[in-house]
């Protein structure tokens, strides 16, 4: 059973026109900055309303996205002296992964904080997931110590799998969930993994970089945290929940190249080829019946089931839908993230399932068929079922 989602709205959330602008702002000035280190002559305002255009034609628009969220201050500002990061007058590209690292370590530390604020009792695993940051002890060591869970829970880090890891994740929390069901005793702890997700993707923009790739990329991503709990069906939850029915997860031939997500000087950078979505769309069908089969749920059981994707971007979203004959209502929990927050890569697709889990217009039984994609490419499938409130 999957449930108890517990989300944070991020420090500062700005409308997408909002940080379009911020990012064309970014770009003129990082680039007047470099031209004059470099001897070269840049009109910062022209470059501006170019960097706008380019915005414009190679970014998602806020018809898609209406609107995301930042837990770095600098974000939310352009007084780019008083920044963290992105001190732009002391170096174009912003400050490098030693003062990004520090600055995940800060907000992951408190995110985690708020999300276990209400949670008394220790999970016998607490599992972090991420890809936007890493230190050591981590935030998830930090609260269980805080908590003095250190002889009750057991941390596990996935780290750096990309947008897909909530499914990994699951994979890692329902093999622990499985081993306290063979054990005879618990060693300490409730029998309940917690997963969390800090994902603090405004940490990792580099403003010189104007190619049309990074521009697609700086216009998607936003940070976002949640936290969930899997757990027996008749444990106590405060609310309904998400039965897990089976997984799967293919590597697709021939595409080690099209995404990456790597460390750089200046934060860590993602590449991602204009055939995703059509690679991602070629190897939908066998994958989504192998997936329902392996479940133990008829393939034939997709043309009911809602589908909690990963909404990398408007384009996948539209091509998973096309390719599997998907009618709009059994994707519209996927889009609605989108617009809302935009991609906080691994929490987006926690976001979509506590979407589908809590709303009120999903009835009980329905079939939920959850897929995500990353490097790899990675594609990656879970099968769940809702599960009503339990009766008081």
């Amino acid at each position: 059973m999957l449930g108890d989602f517990r989300s944070l709205r991020p420090r500062h959330r700005s409308s997408q026109a909002e940080t379009l602008e911020w990012l064309a702002n970014a770009h003129a000035r990082a680039e007047k900055l470099q031209a004059t280190r470099e001897g070269r002559e840049v009109d910062e305002v022209a470059f501006r309303e170019s960097m706008r255009r380019r915005l414009a034609r190679f970014g998602c628009g806020d018809d898609k996205i209406a609107s995301r969220g930042h837990e770095l201050d600098d974000c939310s500002h352009q007084r780019w002296g008083e920044m963290e990061v992105y001190r732009l007058e002391e170096g174009p590209s912003g400050e490098g992964m030693r003062v990004r690292t520090r600055a995940f370590g800060v907000i992951a530390q408190r995110a985690l904080t708020q999300l276990f604020v209400e949670v008394e009792t220790a999970p016998q695993h607490l599992l972090h997931v991420t890809c936007t940051g890493y230190e050591a002890p981590s935030a998830a060591q930090l609260l269980v110590a805080s908590k003095q869970w250190g002889r009750l829970t057991n941390v596990t880090h996935a780290y750096h799998m990309g947008c897909y890891a909530a499914l990994p994740a699951l994979r890692i929390a329902a093999g622990f969930r499985s081993q306290a069901r063979a054990s005879a005793h618990i060693a300490g702890g409730q029998p309940r993994v917690d997963v969390v997700h800090t994902e603090i993707c405004s940490l990792h923009l580099n403003p010189l970089r104007h190619d049309p790739e990074q521009l697609v990329i700086q216009s998607l991503f936003a940070d976002g945290c949640i936290a969930y709990s899997l757990f027996e069906e008749e444990a106590p939850r405060r609310g309904p929940a998400l039965a897990l029915l089976g997984q799967d997860e293919w590597i697709v031939p021939d595409s080690a190249a099209s995404m990456a997500w790597f460390c750089s000087d200046f934060g860590m950078e993602m590449t991602l080829a204009r055939d995703v979505p059509q690679k991602i769309a070629e190897s939908l069908h066998p994958f989504v019946e192998t997936l329902l089969t392996r479940a133990g749920v008829s393939p034939s059981s997709a043309s009911s089931a809602l589908f909690a994707i990963h909404p990398g971007g408007p384009k996948i979203v539209d091509q998973v839908g096309a390719a599997l004959g998907l009618e709009e209502p059994q994707i519209e929990h996927s889009r609605r993230v989108l617009k809302e927050r935009g991609n906080m890569s691994s929490a987006t697709l926690p976001h979509v399932w506590k979407s589908i889990a809590e709303s009120s217009q999903v009835p009980e039984g329905q079939l939920v068929v959850s897929l995500a994609f990353g490097p790899g490419l990675t594609l990656s499938g879970a099968v769940l079922r809702k599960v009503a409130v339990p009766a008081c």
